[in-house]
């Protein structure tokens, strides 16, 4: 059976995601990209995560989700919108009966870096590398694909 894997990098200003295909331990790139956020009000920043992932679920139809938990910024402010941005791409997703799984960013890094203190560099070159891309993909939807690999790794 095929599984099809959301994975997401949530963010206030920029929500990376990744689809990929898992089959028989090999997987394969679907698409990725980022929901530019153009509201400067937090609800409206929400509200644009929401119906973007629900766009993305509705074409790509994963089934199921996985995200990156909330790791504590210097900055408390910070920490809290991400928690927000977070909860809006869980909503979708709950919303669109898919299952979501959460990963601490030292996981994520460690399933596709092998090292949990990687820099964005090198998990950009392992997802390219792990999904035999042509070209490098952005940074935040490097970090929603590594999410997926990361949750192929533990089903």
């Amino acid at each position: 059976m095929n599984e099809r894997i959301l994975g997401i990098d949530p963010g206030s200003r920029l929500t990376g995601f990744g689809i990929i295909d898992i089959s028989k331990r090999s997987s394969k790139y679907v698409a990725s990209g980022c929901i530019r956020i153009q509201s400067d009000s937090m609800p409206l920043r929400l509200q644009e995560i929401y119906v973007g992932l629900n766009q993305i679920i509705e074409q790509y139809k994963p089934n199921t989700s996985a995200i990156e938990q909330v790791f504590m910024h210097r900055n408390p402010a910070s920490a809290l919108k991400l928690g927000q941005a977070r909860g809006a791409a869980i909503v979708a997703c709950v919303q669109n009966n898919l299952p979501v799984y959460e990963y601490a960013p030292t996981q994520i890094k460690q399933a596709v870096v092998g090292k949990g203190h990687a820099d964005k560099i090198q998990v950009q070159h392992m997802v390219k590398v792990l999904l035999s891309l042509l070209k490098t993909p952005q940074a935040d939807a490097a970090d929603a694909l590594a999410v997926a690999l990361c949750h192929s790794q533990h089903t």
